[in-house]
C-alpha cells in the first residue's frame, strides 16, 4: 500500500482510487485494473521514440480504461514503507535527465548482454524511484522495457519471468542494489531461444 499525503486521487475517506467504474471496493478495483491493463498490454503499445512522452503514452494506453488520469504524472507525494518516491514538482526534470541519458546511450543498442543487462537495470531503478504515476508505474516501467529491449535488439519473453523475483530486485534495486536486477534481465535474455 502507498503512502500519500492529500491525496486527491482517492474517493473521501476512504484509499480506494477513484476510476471510471466508480468502483469503491479496493479488491474489485484491484481486480477490474489488473484484468484491463493485461488486456492492454497484450495489444500494440503506442509506437513513440523511448522517451519520456512516450512512457506517458504507454500508461495512458494501459490504464486508459480505469483513471482518467492515465498517462499524466501525479500530483502528490508518495512513499512506500517509508521510502519516500520523487516529489511530484521534480518528476518532469529527473525524467527528462534520465530518458536525456538513455538517449545519450542509443538506447542501449549495440551492447553485449552483460553491459545492456547492467544499463536496463540502472535504467529501470532510476524511473521506478522517480514514480511517475499514482498507480500502475510496475506494469508501466516493464512494458516499457520490452520496448527498449526489442528495440535494442534483445526482444524479451516474460513466459520466464518469475513476478516475484522481479519485484524483489526492483526493491533491491530502490535501495542501491542494482545486481539482482541485472542478473534477472540477463537471465531472461540468454534464456531466449535462438
Amino acid at each position: 500500500m502507498y503512502d500519500a499525503v492529500a491525496d486527491d486521487y482517492c474517493y473521501p475517506n476512504s484509499t480506494v482510487l477513484k476510476n471510471k467504474l466508480d468502483l469503491t471496493d479496493a479488491d474489485e478495483l484491484d481486480a477490474f485494473e489488473a484484468e484491463v491493463s493485461d488486456a492492454r498490454a497484450d495489444e500494440e503499445l503506442p509506437a513513440g521514440d523511448l522517451d519520456f512522452a512516450h512512457f506517458k503514452a504507454v500508461h495512458g494506453h494501459l490504464f486508459q480504461d480505469v483513471y482518467d488520469w492515465a498517462g499524466e504524472i501525479r500530483t502528490v507525494r508518495m512513499s512506500k514503507g517509508g521510502n519516500p518516491f520523487c516529489f511530484p514538482e521534480n518528476i518532469e526534470n529527473q525524467a527528462k535527465l534520465l530518458f536525456g541519458q538513455l538517449k545519450k546511450d542509443k538506447f542501449l543498442a549495440g551492447l553485449e548482454v552483460k553491459k545492456f543487462a547492467e544499463k536496463a537495470a540502472h535504467f529501470l531503478s532510476e524511473l521506478n524511484v522517480i514514480h511517475a504515476f499514482r498507480e500502475g508505474n510496475g506494469r508501466t516501467q516493464l512494458s516499457f522495457f520490452l520496448l527498449l529491449a526489442d528495440q535494442a535488439g534483445y526482444p524479451i519473453d516474460l513466459e520466464d519471468l518469475d513476478p516475484e523475483a522481479f519485484l524483489d530486485a526492483m526493491i533491491a534495486s530502490f535501495h542501491g542494489d542494482e545486481a539482482p536486477l541485472a542478473a534477472l534481465i540477463q537471465a531472461l535474455i540468454e534464456d531466449q531461444p535462438d
